[in-house]
């Protein structure tokens, strides 16, 4: 699997979503600073709550483009086999008997990408299953429980 095309896709979602942020950050600066937006009365917090959601959507959109940037200077590796999962892995996993294909990246975990028909979801080493991948090699088999019953995993591949 081609990971230069996966990361373009990963780039490309980042981006949508930074148009579609920019956007309604755009919209609530209109909001906050139209004439209708002044308060009437002590109240009438309107205005503020625009402003303080078109801040949190330009904080957003910053983190979103600071991704984009750190995806594009992003080095890829290719694993050998038998070499142990770090950051740019791409890992299928089967957790009790369903398979699922993880792309260990630096941010944005929990974004899902379809790359040659496959749904792939972004993990970051800082999450629970990242933490439990880093350093583990094809084949390797690990337990884990999960509220009250026990989920076993697998690891497939690593790319």
């Amino acid at each position: 699997m081609n990971k230069a095309q996966l990361v373009k896709k990963i780039i490309a979602s980042l981006t949508d979503n930074l148009g579609i942020l920019e956007k309604a950050a755009r919209a609530s600066h209109e909001e906050a600073t139209h004439e209708s937006s002044k308060a009437e009365s002590k109240y009438d917090t309107r205005g503020l709550e625009a402003a303080y959601l078109a801040g949190g959507q330009a904080r957003q959109a910053k983190e979103i483009l600071d991704s984009i940037k750190i995806y594009e200077s992003l080095p890829l590796r290719n694993f050998a086999p038998g070499e142990s999962i770090a950051s740019t892995a791409l890992v299928e996993l089967d957790t009790d008997g369903a398979r699922s294909t993880y792309f260990i990246g630096p941010r944005n975990g929990g974004l899902e990408v379809r790359h040659h028909g496959k749904e792939i979801m972004v993990i970051t080493p800082q999450s629970p299953l990242g933490q439990n991948l880093m350093d583990k090699t094809a084949g390797q088999r690990w337990t884990t429980k999960l509220a009250d019953s026990t989920v076993k995993y697998q690891i497939v591949s690593v790319l």
